[in-house]
Parts: structure tokens; C-alpha cells; sequence
């Protein structure tokens, strides 16, 4: 059985592209490619954050993963990097490299979703968007844990975690994950688990797109919940003080060990005056009962809480409807177009051993009061609760895959768009968020190990190897060194060789 990553380096190729010329070696492998000046260049080469204008080298849209290994083998010939792009959504357009000149695998014509209804399994392809595969598994009564924006591609948001509000039920959206089909940068098709090529699959499972091309993922999935709904509770002009007690006692609620049924997230945005906030909180409910059962389980949070502005409970208990409630827009992704956004975001991950103090609390809530007053970005933070002692995202020790950060209780999602989500983004942007993470960070002791999420990607973020990835960067190193020597899947926060 091969398990040694060295069996791969020397495998040869099936084949090998005699042209070295990007245009001739792509069409002589009967892909279909965009190329600059060609008149749908522009849309391909969009970036979903319109901060970035790039200019990749080509895209690339294959249907095979024999398509991919033929790709990677024309970018390899004429030295370039090649990176994979799913839904298009990185925050930081590493899906089109990150920087101009790089060869694009768009993985946009591989939406196989194989469904095996007797194991309760699923194949999923990388060019699926997450509300085509909830629709998918939802007419087979199935369903996996994943994020609420419909159109962000399966293959980036598996690879770099996959929180979503049934994540405390089920765990993230790597976690089901049983083997992945990849092509490596040697143009080698390997199907990677456990028990197959393991330091691969490891490394797939939290930093795929620095290691391989993912053309699928085999999953388990899960029964739709019989009943689920969504709670929205919202306390709008709360004076910073009291926010900053409201988080606190939100944390203290977390760490009381709410049923993993019970998901949660706080958002804020600006209040209506200085020195304000708006308050609220988006909860959701997967389980048995009924709305009392939901309401039951928030409760113990609402009780410390005074009566909300405004509250209102959302879906008709079916759990397809949640997924469209949190999404905001319709699961099929065929019946309107993806949307643009021009913003730069930060993330916190909070460690659940070492909870925020109050000041903490306090001093970001004031933060928000003043400086997101007169902010000239149009912002919102999100908390999203992570943790808990019932979370299943805790229940896996943070070495048993690449993702690291699997102890922390909250989430931070710190985003600011320009007012009209159009170029050019304001300077004072990047600083503002700057001190939204600060304001947290300078109020806890030096030595707090708090982290970064990767899926809310900050290509301005200083020290990322260790707040994305913590301590299991240094064995994803050695596993690029080994698979990856020439750096062929390079992008700005790719693993470094």
C-alpha cells in the first residue's frame, strides 16, 4: 500500500506536453483557457474583493482531473505558479494567485455531486458552491456543516476549515471529509486518507491549496435535522459599557456548555450615536423538538439580557430553510449572479482556555463606538461561537489536522467594506481594523495564544504562519518540502518550502 510521499516524486507522468508555450501547450491538451485580450479575460479574471485588480497568466477550466494533471504540467513548463480557484471568494484573491502572472485551475466545470444513499456518503467535486450542495444532499434527507454564503466554493472553504452554524454539531467542513482526490504539483493523481499517503491528507485537511490541486472530497454526511429554525435578537443604541458587559455574559453562556444543537453569532455595526452600538444576535436551533426546545436552550442568555428592540424567529422548521434563511439569497447559484464587494477583513480567534476578561470586552466595544462612529467604511463585526464544552469542533486535538485552531470558543469575522463597495478602498480602512483587533489583543496578557481564521484570509496580516497555523506549521513545511519542492502552488500566504 503506498503511504510514503517519496513513492510520488518519482512517479512519472502518464504523459508529457512537448510545447513549452503556455497558449500551444494548453490547447494542445484540449483545454478550455482565457487568455489576456481575450474579450471574457475581464470576467474571468475578476476577483470577488475588488480591492485586487490581477492579471493572471491564463484560466484554465477543466472537466477531468486528467485536465488538471495537464495543466499543472504546462504551468510547470513555462515556470509558473499555479493555484486552484472554486467559488472565487478568497477575501485576498489567492484563487487567482495572489499576484499577476499565475495560471489559474478554475475548478468551475467539475459539479459532480455523487450521493451513495445507503453508506450515507457523498462525492462532492471542487466546483460545487455550498448552496448547490446543501439543495443536493437536502433531496436525500442529508446534509453537511458548512458556512451560510451559497455561492463560496466547496474546495477553498473545506480546505481552510469550514465554520457554519451546525459546526458545533457536526464540526467543521473538513471534518467529515474521509479522502480527497488531488492532483499534486508532479502532476501525480492520488486519492489521499488515513490510511493512503497520510501526511498528504493531513496536510489537505487545513492547508490543501498550498500542496495540491483538489478535484474532490469524499464525505460523510449527516440526517437533516427534523427541526431547525433561526432567532434574530436585536438591541439596537446600546451605550459601549453595557455592550462590553452583554459580550461578557455572552462568553459566560458560551462556557456554560450550550447544547451543541444551539448555534450562535453576535453581530455589531454602527450605533446611532457616538459612543453607541447596535447590538444583536443571530442563534439558530438543529435538533429534536420544537420552537420551545429552541428557545429553551437561548434562554439562559436572555435571561441576563434586557428586553430586546426587536426579536423574531425565522424559517418553517425545515432544515433546507435555515440554510436559505442564514444565506440571505437563493441555494441555487444558477439563478443569479455572484456579487462583488470591495473590503479588507481581520479575524480573532479566541482560546477557550483563556477567555476575554471584561476589560477586553469593553475595550472593543468602545472602539466600535468611536472610531467605527466615524468610520468612513461601511462595517460589521461578527462572534461567532465556536466552542463550548459541547462543541464538536473541540472534540478533535488541534495536531490531527492541519486546521489548528480547534480549542477556541469564539470567532471574530472584522469587516469593513468602502461605503459604496466599489474601488478605490479608503487607507483609513486598514488601520481602523488594525485597532479593532488591538483593542482586543492589547487588553489580554502578552502571552495570550490567540489565533487568526485562514477563510477570512488578511493579506496584510504580520505573523500569519503562527496565527493561522500555530504549531502544526512546522510539519506542513516539511510535507511541502517534500511534495512541493519547486514551489509550484505558490500564493502570499501559501506554506513556505
Amino acid at each position: 500500500m503506498p503511504t510514503l510521499i517519496t513513492a510520488l516524486l518519482v512517479a512519472a507522468f502518464s504523459f508529457r506536453l512537448v510545447s513549452a508555450d503556455l497558449s500551444s501547450g494548453l490547447n494542445g491538451a484540449e483545454v478550455n483557457a482565457v487568455f489576456p485580450g481575450d474579450s471574457n479575460y475581464a470576467d474571468a479574471s475578476r476577483a470577488y474583493n475588488l480591492r485586487f485588480t490581477l492579471e493572471p497568466a491564463a484560466v484554465a477550466y477543466p472537466t477531468t482531473p486528467e485536465e488538471v494533471s495537464s495543466i499543472i504540467q504546462v504551468g510547470v513548463d513555462n515556470n509558473l505558479k499555479v493555484v486552484a480557484r472554486s467559488g472565487g471568494h478568497s477575501y485576498a484573491a489567492n484563487g487567482l494567485g495572489g499576484q499577476n502572472g499565475s495560471l489559474v485551475i478554475d475548478m468551475s466545470n467539475m459539479k459532480a455531486i455523487t450521493i451513495d444513499s445507503s453508506a450515507n456518503t457523498a462525492v462532492i467535486e471542487t466546483g460545487n458552491r455550498l448552496g448547490d450542495v446543501a439543495l443536493a444532499l437536502n433531496a436525500a434527507g442529508r446534509a453537511l456543516p458548512h458556512g451560510t454564503c451559497p455561492y463560496v466554493g466547496i474546495g477553498g472553504h473545506s480546505a481552510f476549515g469550514g465554520y457554519g452554524f451546525t459546526s458545533r454539531l457536526w464540526g467543521l467542513a473538513l471534518d467529515p471529509i474521509f479522502a480527497i482526490n488531488a492532483v499534486l504539483a508532479n502532476g501525480t493523481i492520488v486519492r489521499a486518507t488515513e490510511d493512503l499517503y497520510p501526511d498528504i491528507f493531513w496536510a489537505l485537511k487545513g492547508a490543501a491549496p498550498s500542496f495540491a490541486i483538489t478535484t474532490s472530497v469524499e464525505v460523510n454526511t449527516f440526517a437533516a435535522p427534523s427541526y431547525a429554525i433561526v432567532m434574530e435578537y436585536s438591541w439596537s443604541s446600546v451605550d459601549y459599557e453595557m455592550a462590553g458587559q452583554y459580550l461578557y455574559s455572552f462568553q459566560n453562556f458560551s462556557l456554560s456548555g450550550p447544547p451543541s444543537a444551539l448555534a450562535g453569532e453576535l453581530v455589531l455595526s454602527r450605533g446611532s450615536e457616538e459612543g453607541q452600538v447596535t447590538f444583536a444576535l443571530t442563534a439558530a436551533w438543529y435538533g429534536d423538538g420544537d420552537e420551545d426546545s429552541a428557545n429553551s436552550a437561548i434562554q439562559p442568555f436572555l435571561d441576563v439580557m434586557p428586553t430586546p428592540t426587536s426579536s423574531q424567529i425565522l424559517g418553517d422548521g425545515s432544515y433546507i430553510d435555515s440554510v436559505s434563511v442564514l444565506g440571505g439569497t437563493t441555494l441555487d447559484t444558477s439563478e443569479a449572479p455572484d456579487i462583488t464587494d470591495t473590503f479588507y477583513a481581520k479575524s480573532i480567534m479566541t482560546p477557550e482556555s483563556e477567555p476575554m476578561t471584561l476589560e477586553a470586552c469593553t475595550s472593543f466595544m468602545q472602539y466600535l463606538a468611536t472610531e467605527g462612529f466615524t468610520s468612513n467604511t461601511a462595517w460589521f463585526t461578527q462572534i461567532e461561537l465556536y466552542g463550548g464544552p459541547n462543541s464538536k469542533i473541540r472534540e478533535i486535538p488541534n495536531n490531527a489536522t492541519a486546521f489548528s485552531r480547534r480549542d477556541t470558543l469564539f470567532t471574530f469575522q472584522l469587516y469593513a467594506s468602502s461605503s459604496n463597495s466599489l474601488p478605490p478602498y479608503p487607507a483609513e480602512g486598514f488601520t481602523f481594523l488594525d485597532g479593532m483587533v488591538s483593542s482586543v489583543t492589547s487588553n489580554m496578557p502578552e502571552t495570550w495564544n490567540y489565533g487568526a481564521y485562514t477563510n477570512y484570509l488578511d493579506n496584510e496580516l504580520e505573523n500569519w504562519q503562527t496565527l493561522y497555523f500555530n504549531d502544526n506549521y512546522p510539519r506542513l513545511k516539511s510535507i511541502k518540502d517534500q511534495v512541493d519542492p519547486a514551489d509550484t502552488f505558490w500564493f502570499p500566504t501559501s506554506i513556505e518550502e
